[in-house]
């Protein structure tokens, strides 16, 4: 989603909140509606579903209206809030609050720990817009490759010429088609796109199309499609190559003659957009092996403009890497942005990159989430980044230890060994059980006591649990 000269709108937020959840490696957002209950948990019931032993079935219930409210359900390991990151945040204590079946308001920047998943209530970003006229603020081109595509889509925008994005997932195909429409003669209209795949062929048709009442299971209305809705603007079409051949026959046929025809309907209505279409696919190829259409590869093959991954323009790693941290900051309201430090920065150049510059934000985002702190270390970073693999973050104490493993950060250490010392409380010392409370085995238990110096259980002269 995001290339290498983007982000002149960098910061900008929507007014609308969002959860960012870190669950192991895996990041996603989820949007919060204006009013209403979001449940938490393990479960396939759940509205924010978390797959992961840490995190009870029905963990927690956010509650949204006036104020925005966490309330435990009674979960086996709890619910642990960490106050939004500010300049305090570099003291010795961190301000977190544990929750067992109570509830806590919470702002913009708080983060929620539940097991070992993270979460993060932050504004939902605005979409970013590349300025192709090469000025405003957070402006990034330095490798001649992208220059190239710059120039090249700063001359095609104001033209009516179907555009075809090509590049690897994550490169920033959907930002430069933004930045065409943007300097292109329908600025003034919408820009609407749809993912093609990630909906079924049916309802990819009816988000193109449109659809009359009644015309399949559902249609309880009749509603205009992409087409009709982006009426003097731009429709983006991602994945193109995704696309069923007998839904590529029905947009060659919109191409030709400028016409939609509403599922469940036969009359044609015109239409006046402009087409941007992407693919990570060789198309060419796949023309020849019949697996799309050769004739609509040429019609939206007007221009082809190729963005090259990001490990091969390594010199705007860091600009990049710093510009993300900043929005990342600003969607949290975190006042201060945590500086990279030399042994992340290495990280990062080392780092092949194949999710692209959507992967270098997210691996910022959550630096920004984990690090309270005034400057990223590489434990900061995700493990596969940082040069190791499979460590867990666990929050649970509000207390900094003396030691200090390579794989955890150290405010989340504190956090977690005083979880263990209090599950070991809680069970009167018996390992096992303990390891069951944190939703860990025990094998991994004895390991964090070990790792953390915390005296083994004993009773009686013996261990607690044989």
């Amino acid at each position: 989603m995001f290339v290498g000269f983007i982000l002149c709108a960098v910061g900008v937020e929507d007014p609308r909140l969002q959860l960012l959840v870190f669950a192991g490696e895996d990041l996603r957002t989820v949007d919060l509606p204006p009013v209403g209950t979001l449940t938490i948990g393990r479960g396939d019931e759940c509205a924010v579903r978390i797959d992961d032993p840490s995190v009870s079935r029905r963990h927690a219930v956010l509650h949204r209206g006036p104020q925005l409210t966490i309330e435990d359900l009674g979960s086996v390991n709890g619910t642990l809030v960490r106050d939004r990151a500010s300049s305090q945040a570099a003291a010795d204590t961190l301000n977190v609050r544990q929750l067992l079946g109570r509830k806590a308001e919470l702002a913009v920047g708080d983060t929620l720990l539940f097991g070992t998943a993270i979460v993060v209530v932050r504004h939902a970003p605005m979409p970013d817009v590349a300025d192709l006229a090469g000025s405003g603020p957070g402006f990034v081109v330095r490798d001649t490759k992208m220059q190239a595509v710059f120039d090249q889509a700063a001359r095609a925008a104001p033209t009516p010429i179907n555009v075809l994005l090509l590049g690897e997932t994550g490169v920033g195909k959907e930002v430069l088609a933004r930045a065409i429409h943007a300097r292109s003669g329908r600025a003034g209209g919408p820009f609407i796109g749809v993912n093609c795949a990630a909906l079924s062929d049916t309802l990819l048709e009816s988000e193109l199309f449109g659809h009359e009442k009644g015309a399949f299971t559902g249609a309880v209305q009749a509603r205009p499609g992409l087409f009709e809705a982006a009426a003097g603007g731009t429709v983006f079409l991602d994945e193109i190559g995704e696309l069923a051949l007998s839904t590529q026959a029905k947009l060659l046929r919109v191409l030709e003659e400028r016409t939609i025809v509403r599922l469940g309907s036969n009359r044609p209505r015109p239409i006046d957009v402009r087409l941007l279409t992407a693919t990570n696919r060789d198309l060419e190829a796949a023309s020849r092996a019949g697996q799309f259409r050769s004739d609509l590869y040429f019609r939206i093959n007007s221009l082809a403009l190729t963005i090259p991954p990001l490990r091969e323009r390594s010199t705007e790693i860091e600009p990049l890497a710093r510009l993300f941290l900043m929005a990342a900051c600003r969607l949290i309201e975190r006042a201060e942005v945590p500086a990279l430090s030399a042994a992340a920065l290495q990280q990062l150049s080392d780092y092949s990159w194949p999710g692209n510059v959507r992967e270098l934000r997210n691996a910022m985002e959550r630096a920004v989430v984990l690090c309270p702190l005034a400057t990223i270390l590489p434990e900061h970073l995700p493990p596969v980044i940082a040069g190791y693999v499979g460590a867990q973050p666990v929050l649970a104490a509000a207390t900094r230890p003396a030691p200090r493993p390579v794989d955890l950060p150290s405010e989340l250490q504190s956090m977690e060994r005083l979880r263990i010392l209090e599950a070991l409380s809680a069970t009167a010392g018996n390992q096992s059980e303990a390891a069951r409370r944190l939703g860990i085995s025990r094998g991994t238990l004895i390991a964090r006591i070990a790792e953390y110096g915390i005296p083994r259980p004993r009773r009686h002269g013996a261990e607690s649990d044989g």
